[in-house]
């Protein structure tokens, strides 16, 4: 008897498991919310300097105000970051006609110095009433931070996936799940109501370690609690949460356009989710494997109660237990770290290239995802857009990872990714709705991509060290996700640069996938030596009649994960 057999026997797929993997998803549906909220909060108005002091008192309209105020920019428009010394009142004798910004001299050759914007700057609020740009002025020399309170938070989730990670291996998943559903209520909330800058990146930076520890944790619980039977079809409709997350962000942000209302719509459900998450039971697996083996069976005949098998729950003694998991306890003996992914030579190898593959696709996927203004398109259209993607994305990444296999699936998905992001290069600017195509294309690849990322790694790395490898890759994900807002600045510098690094990552891990070993089909391993066997072409275990399929959710992303 296997671990398996005792969750058929207690009810594989009964009133527990579909309460528990329900209530589970909802929390998913608003890690989405967070994840790219950025997108809104920091959204960059149109803005301009604000007009000289003694201007005030004139009986200008706004649109003469400009006029005489501010300069063009290259491309004929009001320039964003610098204003003349003094009124150029002659330009309203030219009936509009206004100087070169650039060039810093009007047209009929008045000297017409420039500045910066000494008294501020006036913003086109009609989109949003409020946002963290317009309330400090992240504009100009300023205009950097922005894209730092992003790598800020993904810093917190890097931080929380290494964090977490470790310890829910050893203090349990379900403790580590209620603290993350607390931090990110908290965060969150203070975030709403920060009176600074400093402060709403401290407060995001909480909300991004909540965001791995609720990524991995979920992951974990839906994993353990399920048979094998359903592990895919439970796995593919957790990763929709994510999906149906990045839709519900749009409709929220459309109706709630100032910042901190909006932070904390998405931030006051975690309050609820942390009372929920008392209910969760523990992981019988974990327990049995952490010495706590009174406690597992405790948990696995509450289970039986619930689904209505009692009598097959009061089956179950600690000597059934330890049959059942024979090999695995016995392997757990020792204390395991994250320096156990690089001690054997298979395992060192696995890890190198899922270190490559997930860092680059959370790279490039947040690359593409949390730039939406630069599409020249609305920005709750595209939000809906690069959303909507994701659903037939992780069909085809399904379908495809269940018949020719995960390793192709993975590898293609990333280079085909990669391959468009390069394209795009090629076409015009003025060109936004097939440049907005082919940028769709790209964020589904690596939608799927991330969609087989955590299936795969999870069936890579053995039971007994699961959590610290799935921290590890998730680490490294964030690592990615942090450099990536800070290569758009280099736009700034050669506008082609971002889009060729975007690029370029995903074809190199796609190519670097390739030393993986193929799981379709393969039993979950347990301990490193089966790791090290199967990468040797022994295989310490039979092939179960069905194949084993580990689906996980994409809402890990970040857990993502996520």
């Amino acid at each position: 008897m296997a671990f398996g057999d005792l969750l058929e026997q207690v009810g594989g797929t009964g009133r527990f498991q579909i309460l528990h993997v329900f209530l589970l998803c909802v929390p998913v549906l608003m890690m989405a919310s967070h994840n790219l909220l950025q997108n809104f909060v920091a959204s960059v108005p149109p803005h301009f300097c604000s007009a000289h002091t003694n201007l005030s008192q004139t009986q200008l309209s706004p649109e003469e105000m400009l006029l005489v105020t501010v300069p063009l920019d290259q491309n004929g428009k009001p320039h964003r970051c610098q204003r003349y010394v003094a009124p150029q009142w002659h330009l309203l004798a030219k009936n509009g006609t206004s100087g070169s910004g650039a060039g810093g001299d009007t047209q009929d050759g008045l000297d017409a110095h420039l500045q910066g914007c000494t008294d501020g700057w006036s913003y086109n609020m009609t989109a949003m009433s409020s946002t963290i740009i317009s309330d400090w002025h992240l504009v100009c020399d300023l205009r950097p931070l922005k894209q730092m309170g992003q790598t800020v938070y993904m810093g917190g989730v890097l931080v929380g996936a290494l964090v977490f990670g470790g310890l829910a291996d050893r203090y349990g998943r379900r403790m580590l799940l209620i603290i993350s559903n607390l931090l990110m209520a908290v965060s969150g909330t203070c975030a709403a109501f920060s009176t600074s800058f400093t402060f709403f990146c401290l407060s995001r930076f909480g909300c991004g370690m909540a965001l791995s520890g609720l990524g991995l944790n979920t992951f974990s619980l839906i994993v353990e609690w399920i048979p094998t039977r359903v592990r895919t079809v439970v796995g593919t409709i957790t990763g929709y949460c994510y999906t149906v997350g990045q839709l519900l962000l749009a409709v929220i942000a459309y109706y709630i356009r100032d910042w901190r209302w909006l932070t904390l719509a998405v931030s006051l459900p975690f309050y609820v989710f942390f009372l929920i998450a008392w209910w969760f039971h523990e992981s019988s697996r974990w327990l049995a494997l952490s010495n706590k083996p009174e406690q597992a069976i405790k948990n696995l005949k509450s289970v039986a109660k619930f689904n209505g098998r009692s009598d097959e729950g009061d089956k179950i003694d600690i000597k059934m237990l330890h049959e059942s998991m024979k090999k695995e306890m016995s392997c757990t003996q020792g204390s395991y770290s994250v320096l156990d992914l690089f001690r054997t030579p298979v395992m060192r190898t696995m890890t190198v290239c899922l270190s490559a593959v997930w860092l680059s696709t959370s790279f490039a996927y947040y690359g593409l995802a949390m730039d939406l203004q630069k599409f020249g398109v609305d920005i709750y259209l595209i939000q809906v857009i690069f959303g909507a993607v994701d659903i037939p994305a992780k069909v085809v990444i399904t379908v495809s990872m269940s018949f020719i296999g995960r390793r192709p699936s993975q590898c293609g998905a990333l280079i085909i990714a990669g391959i468009t992001i390069l394209i795009n290069l090629l076409v015009p600017n003025d060109k936004q709705t097939v440049r907005t195509c082919m940028a769709v294309m790209g964020k589904g690849c690596l939608a799927a991509s991330f969609n087989c990322c955590y299936l795969y790694s999870g069936e890579l790395y053995p039971t007994i060290i699961r959590q610290n490898g799935m921290g590890w890759v998730s680490m490294m994900a964030r690592v990615g996700a942090m450099v990536a807002p800070m290569v758009l600045l280099m736009g700034d510098y050669q506008p082609w640069i971002p889009g060729l690094i975007y690029g370029g990552a995903p074809i190199l891990s796609g190519v670097a996938g390739m030393f993986l070993p193929e799981t379709l089909g393969s039993p979950l391993p347990d301990t490193i030596q089966d790791v090290e066997e199967r990468g040797t072409g022994r295989n310490s275990k039979k092939p179960p009649k069905e194949a084993i399929i580990l689906q996980d959710t994409e809402a890990n992303l970040l857990k993502q994960a996520a």
